[in-house]
């Protein structure tokens, strides 16, 4: 995982989440389908800023613990949670390399975190380390660049978004150039690996029942721009979500 890039954003990563597409279509789908979270314990990997953390914590999670590859993301949330108490707990972590947790977790959610491993021996040590950290029966919930997604920037920029191959492949799939198209924009470059990929990683690691979800746009989404707006999204969706249990 490339840890100065998220380094070098810090807090700006906070923006995302304005964006169209995060706005309307991540933010919301992921949210319903992690569902009810009242009295339940969460684990977020790739937290960055805690913007999922603090929302489940917000929503009646009895224990959110967020851990990041970069230090500068964990500084930005601890910050946030210095702001707003919540009780939400962060920290500097690789899931590659994730230590023992004190606790099992009820929920696990990793978004944009597994199309960071280098190789599929990485994705493997990812996927074990998160389901060691949840109890039996506790879900896995990633959110990650559609398998099938067919790169188009010219329509996915009006959603806030421009994603470009670079020609590069790693052992997991093609590589892309994604950038957040904020003032000034933000770049960040990630694999895009293989649907069989995740699923004999997951597999591998102790996972059953895999099932992928599209995102839908929500209400709100259609409300503001209209349905027409988001045609292009719906029959080229960017984003996907895996569901699995331990």
């Amino acid at each position: 995982m490339s840890v100065q890039q998220y380094d070098e954003i810090g807090e700006a990563f906070e923006d995302f989440k304005s964006l169209p597409l995060t706005r309307y279509a991540e933010v919301p789908g992921c949210l319903a389908l992690v569902g009810d979270v009242r009295g339940r314990s969460v684990l977020d990997l790739a937290s960055g800023t805690g913007f999922y953390s603090r929302e489940f914590k917000r929503r009646g999670a009895t224990d959110v613990l967020g851990i990041d590859i970069s230090g500068e993301m964990v500084a930005a949330a601890r910050k946030m949670e210095e702001l707003e108490p919540l009780g939400v707990r962060y920290e500097v972590g690789d899931v590659a390399e994730l230590r023992p947790l004190e606790r099992s977790y009820d929920i696990a959610l990793g978004v944009q975190l597994l199309n960071y491993a280098p190789d599929v021996a990485a994705l493997e040590r990812m996927c074990r380390n998160v389901h060691r950290s949840l109890v039996p029966g506790g879900e896995f919930f990633v959110l990650c660049q559609s398998p099938s997604y067919r790169p188009d920037p010219a329509t996915l920029e009006k959603y806030g978004f421009r994603c470009e191959p670079t020609g590069e492949h790693s052992e997991t799939g093609p590589r892309f150039r994604v950038t957040a198209l904020l003032n000034p924009p933000i770049g960040i470059e990630v694999a895009a690996p293989r649907r069989e990929v995740y699923e004999a990683a997951l597999a591998a690691a102790g996972f059953g029942d895999p099932t992928w979800v599209p995102l839908e746009v929500s209400e709100a989404g259609v409300r503001a721009f209209g349905a027409d707006f988001w045609a292009d999204y719906t029959a080229n969706r960017p984003l996907e979500m895996l569901r699995c249990r331990a």
